[in-house]
């Protein structure tokens, strides 16, 4: 039972950014669609989805088109009772629903000044009050979240949940333009930077076609304040300890090198993403630690 997936560019769609964590992180099998945002490609793909207009969507294996991430979270949680999508203990449940709902439909001075833009950080974006006010409603909420779950973990309410999917792109947003938040919320901010599936997802957008003019900003920058990277390089040649690519087992076309020894690959992009972050990847990390 796979789903189909219609996603925007993984470097600036947040709410794409939402709909591929509910399947990566809850061990949920889909087929991806990808289109790039402000071109012509996302509203052709989405004719063979009707009645939806935005990314993310969803298709069920059984034909339902599920459009909106809000949505998608309800439907996968109903037909995967038990993936953990949603908390176990009714109070949490509730605190994260709570939470889910308000990001879907608010924030709205922050996303429109600070849009998701994975490939850079800046050191200062000038955020205006109604950003400010913003950041002062998430940190209340966060802290709101943890006391009425009793949460001991990095995340909101418990284990991380829908509520968690929800607010990464907010995470990257605060990281991106170097919002200013206390110490909790900047701690929420470095577990989402560092969790696996969300540097699979940034490694991706790294390497997924060209910059884009509307996320364009003048802001001095700074490095991504995320996980330091190893230091892969793409090389020439087909020449590598392993004759089959980790991800795909076909043959090695393509080579990165890491600290004096080559891995191959069958393709650029699984190249590159890895390049992007090795340590993403727990196929790559198995090879190089064997």
């Amino acid at each position: 039972m796979t789903y189909d997936l219609v996603i925007g560019n993984r470097v600036y769609s947040s709410w794409s950014l939402r709909g591929w964590l509910l399947f990566e992180v809850f061990g949920i099998p889909v087929r991806l669609h990808r289109a790039r945002l402000y071109t012509e490609e996302l509203p052709e793909l989405l004719k063979s989805f009707p009645p939806a207009r935005t990314a993310p969507t969803m298709r069920t294996p059984d034909g339902l088109v599920v459009p909106e991430s809000l949505a998608i979270a309800e439907e996968l949680a109903s037909r995967h009772p038990d993936a953990g999508i949603w908390p176990q203990d009714p109070r949490a449940r509730g605190v994260a629903r709570v939470l889910a709902a308000e990001m879907h439909a608010g924030f709205t001075a922050l996303r429109s000044h600070c849009p998701m833009n994975l490939r850079v950080s800046y050191t200062d974006c000038a955020p205006p009050d109604a950003v400010l006010a913003d950041l002062d409603r998430l940190q209340q909420i966060w802290a709101w979240a943890r006391v009425e779950t009793g949460s001991t973990t990095p995340w909101l309410c418990g284990a991380y949940s829908a509520a968690d999917v929800f607010f990464a792109p907010v995470a990257t947003r605060i990281a991106t333009y170097n919002l200013p938040v206390g110490a909790e919320a900047a701690g929420y901010v470095q577990a989402h930077l560092a969790h696996p599936a969300f540097r699979r997802w940034r490694a991706m957008g790294l390497v997924d076609g060209a910059d884009q003019e509307f996320y364009r900003r003048d802001y001095p920058r700074r490095d991504w304040p995320g996980p330091r990277p190893l230091p892969a390089r793409a090389v020439d040649g087909s020449e590598a300890e392993n004759s089959a690519c980790p991800y795909s087992g076909d043959p090695v076309t393509h080579v990165l090198e890491l600290e004096g020894r080559r891995f191959g690959f069958c393709n650029a992009f699984c190249r590159d993403k890895t390049v992007a972050d090795p340590e993403a990847w727990p196929k790559f990390v198995a090879l190089y630690q064997s």
